[in-house]
């Protein structure tokens, strides 16, 4: 499986990459294998301010639907419109094209809490 070095993980298996205090955020490899086909995704938190561990939406999949968790606080700015029409980009490209949402980091800091690449293969198994 794939973890990208410049990337920061969570235990519940989104990554996050910042530039500045605006941060992307999408699903890992390890993620998107375990749902399988993804068919939908659902982000109805734009514009809200959330803590580091809430609900930011949900991912649906053939056979379930999973939660998404904010990696850091902040508020979500926008969801990649691309997943309106093509949800199975988070399949083919989870790193990439299948990015979930931007937000504005409230403490870019704070990024520097979560797992690295190595720390979250760990964990992926």
């Amino acid at each position: 499986m794939n973890f990208p070095g410049n990337l920061r993980y969570t235990k519940d298996h989104e990554w996050i990459s910042i530039n500045g205090n605006v941060a992307t955020i999408g699903i890992t490899d390890f993620a998107q294998r375990e749902l399988g086909d993804i068919v939908y995704v659902e982000v109805e938190t734009i514009g809200k301010p959330l803590e580091a561990g809430a609900i930011f939406g949900t991912v649906e999949a053939v056979k379930t639907v999973s939660d998404l968790f904010l990696p850091v606080s902040g508020t979500v700015s926008e969801l990649n419109p691309a997943l309106a029409n093509a949800p199975e980009l988070v399949n083919t490209d989870p790193y990439g094209e299948g990015w979930m949402i931007k937000m504005t980091v409230d403490n870019p800091a704070d990024v520097d809490r979560l797992l690295d690449a190595a720390a979250y293969a760990a964990v992926a198994g």
